[in-house]
């Protein structure tokens, strides 16, 4: 699955005095930009980083379990 198979939304935010772009799937991600489009631009890029982060196999706790 691509990022664009994602749901985004845009809006002005009158508090920040920029555009807020979020992503439906990842509800703790947003990307605020005064123009529109770089607000879309840049929520498409931080859902890619996250869904690439998450594709990686875990990272291993650096203590053994204690028995």
């Amino acid at each position: 699955m691509t990022e664009a198979h994602h749901t985004y939304r845009v809006v002005w935010s009158e508090e920040d005095g920029e555009y807020v772009a979020t992503c439906a799937e990842f509800p703790s991600l947003s990307w605020l930009d005064p123009d529109e489009a770089e607000a879309m631009r840049g929520i498409c890029g931080v859902v890619a980083q996250t869904n690439a982060d998450i594709r990686e196999p875990p990272v291993r706790p650096l203590a053994a379990a204690v028995r």
